[in-house]
């Protein structure tokens, strides 16, 4: 591992990569991710984070950063994901093929993937935490850690149970800090009781926090007119104590152009500008229907192909939308079904449930969904 890892605290989320068609996860623009990379080391920073369920990415970044750059410039995780795997044996397959997939002989920080209470329990089965040692033992892996998505009670059980985690990765934003059902705030406190050094992912949750509405973003804006909205939201995670590294998901050069403009000298938020994050938030609390991050876990499980991130985000979009008689977002739905199942076609099997890190009610949600685009429009309708 480089000698300080953390010597800037912005890292390269590697789960929204640019695209060449946007309906394909894994057809990565590699020519644009390949001047991200460039722009992204040229300004001194050096961490990047991958995993193997993030459809393509660990090949991309072999060929746009691993063949192009000295090993010891660079400081690069990936996730060992257990919820995918079901025999001790598998576990050292998935690693050799992240290996080959990455170029590397080693990661230099290996984390167990979406750590919940079904994952910890398979782990206990498979004998995960040993797998990891002596993986880290044989010099393959040289920091150990998880990625967390429950509550502060399990996570407390966690960290006491298995003392050999040295890092912890966290969904922390200023939207979520209260949230009874993701507590980002309660389990940061653990973390911190344990001492152990925070990675923050989904700082801007999914984006939501880089387009806030108008009347939040004039808040921003009013203070600092130069601030774009996902600097409030990364500078507020970068700032706690105990916090080493935030990811950010940049999936175009304009995010990354700005996202290392600021934190290229790291300025903690005073104050003044705390004030205003939490005067935002309500805000925004108060017009987003569904707080999906489009993290894409339920995907794989849905047996009616139904693309819920993307239906949430037409929701989210059409109940923001003021003009009753016409919203842009029903022919987006109905491109959609013509290729996916539609949100009436769930069968409420609740696998996608079982899988979302965010904890959403998506079976009754996507009733919400048919209801908004299955009937009608205001327009449509006939006496």
């Amino acid at each position: 591992m480089m000698d300080n890892p953390f010597a800037k605290k912005l890292g390269f989320g590697l789960m929204r990569l640019p695209l060449n068609n946007p309906d394909d996860m894994t057809d990565i623009d590699r020519k644009t991710l390949q001047n991200m990379v460039d722009v992204f080391m040229e300004r001194g920073f050096s961490y990047f984070d991958t995993a193997y369920v993030y459809g393509g990415s660990e090949e991309a970044i072999r060929e746009t950063l691993v063949r192009r750059y000295p090993r010891d410039s660079f400081t690069l995780t990936s996730k060992l994901p257990i919820f995918a795997i079901s025999t001790e044996e598998e576990q050292e397959n998935v690693f050799q093929e992240q290996l080959q997939r990455a170029g590397v002989d080693y990661f230099d920080i290996y984390l167990l993937h979406n750590v919940n209470v079904e994952n910890y329990q398979t782990a206990q089965k498979l004998h995960t935490f040993s797998f990891l040692q002596q993986l880290k033992s044989e010099g393959k892996i040289k920091t150990l850690g998880i990625s967390y998505h429950d509550n502060a009670e399990l996570l407390e059980e966690v960290l006491s149970a298995h003392p050999e985690i040295e890092i912890i990765l966290l969904q922390i934003n200023y939207l979520d800090w209260d949230n009874p059902d993701i507590q980002s705030g309660k389990c940061y406190e653990v973390a911190r009781k344990h001492q152990i050094p925070v990675i923050v992912m989904e700082p801007l949750k999914g984006g939501t926090l880089a387009g806030v509405p108008k009347e939040a973003e004039k808040l921003f804006r009013q203070y600092n007119p130069d601030a774009s909205p996902a600097s409030w939201a990364i500078r507020y995670a970068a700032g706690l104590d105990g916090v080493v590294m935030v990811l950010s998901g940049m999936s175009t050069m304009d995010q990354m152009l700005d996202n290392t403009a600021y934190m290229q000298n790291f300025v903690p938020l005073n104050d003044e500008e705390h004030r205003i994050i939490k005067e935002a938030a309500a805000i925004i609390t108060a017009n987003i229907a569904v707080p999906c991050t489009t993290c894409g876990y339920c995907l794989d499980t849905c047996p009616e192909n139904i693309p819920i991130p993307k239906y949430f985000s037409l929701y989210n979009n059409k109940m923001q939308t003021i003009d009753l008689f016409y919203y842009p977002q029903q022919q987006y739905y109905e491109n959609y079904t013509k290729t996916y199942g539609k949100a009436s076609d769930c069968i409420e099997c609740g696998a996608c449930e079982e899988h979302c890190p965010q904890h959403l009610k998506i079976v009754d949600l996507l009733k919400d969904v048919a209801k908004a685009f299955e009937i009608p429009a205001p327009h449509e309708q006939t006496e």
